[in-house]
């Protein structure tokens, strides 16, 4: 599709447009047709005069030019003079004499279509047809089974259908085209319709730009990527610093109830309930008798040392330690809870190197 020469519609002028196309170059100029259109218009002046200047049909036709416009039109009468410099000749498509040579559409190179004031091109690239109307944004390609139907089409609209005889110049899309053929997956558009969507889309992106702008003055998007970046580190530290406060609180949860169950495994598996007072009150001086006698053994006095005295207390009711001294109810209580709040902070000490 790119080698193929397609000029867009500016303007008026089509008849240009279409001329280029059909022959496909750059060879006409809106200044080119219009001389072209100024030398009609003299030869037909001096025609008309023939019959007298002072003639009403003389009058008549030096009103504005019928040949061209301000606006960039031309007649038909300029385009075929303009294609008679190629030796090119147009013939009415639907004329009674064209149609009784009944000459398949197929067969034929290309034709020049014309509906009120509007002219555009089909031709033959290679061994494919297509639409070269100015008002699409593209070359539209027309299948061999399609023609018939699309050029049967523009009749009924009302256009004029031209075909054009003779050798065309030679170009480069039509040799590439014999070559290879070309598949078009979507139509082109007309002009209009993509000037509607190319503004649509505008106003779509000027939208969410102003959106954009008004987030990001209310602080809602952060264009700046180092601050994100913080933000999220600073969340993930957070988050760490309270998974280690739970982990924290989880291990001395372990350590306590590790000290209340070594606490269980050093005593008797005997239930509280079924133990007397009297035997608890045992256990407690057993405990701390033991304990008295570590202490003894570490602080044995020398040869010319004076034993020391242990402490005694009341023996009414109360068993005896090693020595025969009796202790206190009060401190083997006293002994008992230092004993175990140690065991305790022992075994939090070992959970936490863990």
């Amino acid at each position: 599709m790119e080698s193929i020469f397609h000029e867009k519609q500016e303007g008026s002028l089509c008849a240009q447009h279409c001329l280029n196309n059909l022959l496909q170059g750059e060879y006409f100029s809106p200044v080119e047709l219009s001389s072209i259109a100024h030398q009609l218009d003299e030869e037909e002046r001096l025609r008309m005069a023939e019959g007298g200047v002072t003639s009403e049909d003389y009058r008549t036709f030096l009103q504005p030019s019928g040949n061209m416009d301000d606006s960039g039109f031309f007649s038909i009468q300029v385009i075929s003079n303009a294609l008679k410099v190629w030796g090119l000749e147009l013939i009415l498509f639907n004329s009674p004499e064209y149609q009784r040579l009944r000459i398949d559409p197929i067969n034929e190179r290309s034709f020049i279509c014309n509906y009120k004031e509007h002219w555009f091109t089909v031709r033959k690239l290679g061994k494919q047809w297509f639409n070269l109307n100015s008002l699409l944004t593209g070359p539209e390609l027309i299948s061999d089974t399609y023609l018939a139907l699309f050029l049967a089409q523009l009749q009924q609209e009302g256009y004029s259908i031209f075909v054009v005889k003779g050798d065309l110049p030679d170009c480069e899309a039509d040799q590439l085209l014999q070559m290879i053929k070309v598949q078009q997956m979507h139509r082109p558009k007309l002009i209009g319709e993509e000037l509607a969507h190319l503004k649509e889309q505008s106003a779509l992106k000027a939208d969410l730009e102003r959106v954009l702008e008004a987030a990001d003055g209310s602080g809602i998007f952060d264009e700046d990527e180092d601050d994100l970046q913080r933000a999220l580190a600073i969340s993930r530290q957070e988050i760490d610093m309270e998974d280690e406060e739970a982990d924290l609180r989880r291990a001395i949860q372990l350590s306590i109830q590790g000290s209340s169950r070594s606490m269980c495994e050093d005593s008797p598996q005997t239930s509280s309930t079924d133990l007397s007072s009297e035997e608890l009150r045992r256990r407690r001086e057993a405990y701390f008798e033991k304990q008295q006698h570590q202490q003894q053994e570490v602080d044995r006095p020398g040869p010319l040392s004076y034993p020391r005295e242990r402490p005694t207390t009341s023996s009414g009711g109360r068993g005896s330690n090693q020595g025969g001294d009796a202790v206190s109810e009060e401190d083997m209580l006293r002994a008992a809870v230092t004993m175990s709040l140690e065991t305790a902070k022992d075994n939090l000490k070992a959970e936490r190197k863990k």
